[in-house]
């Protein structure tokens, strides 16, 4: 039972670290909390679940679909909310305000539009063949959310120490006056940050949504208030801690049921 809960414990703690890494990033570059993420993360699944049913997109496709969508909304937020109150010096106090609101808005838009009872997920889209590995048993559908979680996460440590855009973006972390005296276009990158952010949100939202098979409008709101116990646990802004926190808070959730 331990090794199968271990499992559980490793895909759960994947998606969690993945929220959290978004949010933090927002938090770390542009010194903004972003209440919205749980909103955005919300979005996303119910993009991927509109691609697969309106658009007939297979899930990998769906996926994809969910994060131009997200990463969409990430760029509107900055344009319309973020950079208009970096404009006038805002203190940190309204860019939480607002993005309370945007939340509320966003969630209130998708329950109009296709009500609040759960929606699911086309039961043959989704990988119904499992490995047995011993007193293991593992879907083919965690493996994808593992390895994707996991990819992503490489991919975006990876990109934060080993590319120019990286580098910049830690650069501005620790003082965007600094970077933009050395020539870093700071507002293209603040907006990038945000694209990168909601791009990660909107994963996470599909691959929740896929490991429940539950879409709902609601959906969002204990995943931010995860993400914020998370981002508090490992550091406010600390990528690394992020990880970790994820991780740590899958592993609690999951062991807690199964033990407790």
């Amino acid at each position: 039972m331990f090794s199968q809960q271990l499992v559980n414990a490793i895909s759960l703690g994947g998606v969690y670290a993945l929220f959290a890494l978004g949010f933090t990033l927002v938090f770390g570059v542009l010194n903004v909390v972003n209440l919205a993420h749980g909103a955005i993360f919300m979005l996303g699944s119910y993009a991927a679940l509109q691609a697969v049913l309106l658009l007939k997109l297979p899930l990998l496709a769906a996926l994809l679909f969910a994060m131009l969508v997200t990463a969409s909304g990430g760029w509107l937020l900055d344009k319309l909310i973020f950079a208009p109150l970096r404009a006038r010096q805002a203190p940190h106090l309204a860019p939480m305000i607002a993005t309370i609101g945007l939340a509320i808005a966003l969630n209130s838009s998708i329950q109009g539009l296709f009500g609040a009872e759960n929606l699911r997920f086309p039961a043959e889209i989704l990988p119904a063949n499992a490995l047995s590995f011993g007193a293991i048993q593992i879907t083919q559908l965690e493996i994808q959310i593992i390895v994707l979680a996991f990819a992503l996460m490489a991919v975006l440590l990876w990109g934060l120490k080993r590319t120019r855009v990286g580098w910049a973006l830690r650069g501005l972390a620790e003082s965007p006056k600094a970077a933009a005296l050395l020539g870093v276009n700071v507002e293209g990158y603040f907006r990038a940050t945000a694209v990168i952010a909601s791009s990660l949100g909107g994963v996470a939202g599909v691959l929740i949504a896929l490991y429940s098979n539950a879409v709902f409008p609601s959906m969002g709101q204990p995943m931010l208030h995860k993400g914020i116990a998370v981002v508090i646990l490992g550091g406010m802004g600390d990528v690394r801690g992020a990880l970790l926190g994820g991780f740590f808070l899958g592993f609690a959730e999951v062991f807690s049921v199964a033990y407790i």
